[in-house]
């Protein structure tokens, strides 16, 4: 780890980072989350028909819609000229959860790790704001970082995938 806090001047302030110096290259980055629910929502879920409609396409489209406004979001990014969004739902292989991955790209000074952590994290507030109806008690969790490549800090994949 780097010890600096970019986002922090030298006077103590918040504020945006100067990239104009900073070379353009190809960026992406992977995110991922999961939402816990009961094995009736679960399978609910999966069937893709609910009264308010699919929740897995209706989530996936709000995760690349969030991606979008990122920067209108969370006050220091940058806004980005995205060059592709994708946010894929699965089952949880071991667990009675669906997994929600976003994948963020873009040519640009500065990186889409947050448009990505955005784009999962509005996924999965979707799924439960689709599926609340049946289980209030649906846990979300484990929104991360999973892999970043490009820019000057270099590539990054966590350890355990």
């Amino acid at each position: 780890m780097s010890g600096e806090l970019t986002h922090i001047g030298p006077d103590g302030r918040a504020r945006m980072v100067d990239v104009s110096d900073k070379a353009v290259t190809a960026r992406e980055a992977v995110a991922q989350g999961v939402v816990h629910m009961s094995a009736g929502t679960l399978k609910l879920a999966l069937s893709r028909d609910t009264k308010k409609g699919d929740p897995l396409a209706v989530a996936e489209l709000a995760g690349i819609m969030a991606a979008k406004k990122t920067s209108d979001l969370i006050p220091l990014c940058h806004p980005l000229p995205l060059t592709g969004v994708k946010v894929e739902i699965s089952q949880h292989t071991k667990e009675t959860a669906l997994v929600v991955t976003a994948r963020a790209k873009t040519s640009g000074q500065t990186g889409v790790e947050m448009e990505a952590l955005t784009a999962v994290s509005a996924a999965c507030l979707t799924l439960y704001d689709m599926l609340k109806a049946v289980d209030k008690a649906m846990v979300i969790g484990g929104i991360e970082l999973v892999e970043k490549t490009g820019g000057k800090s270099g590539d990054y994949r966590k350890a355990d995938i």
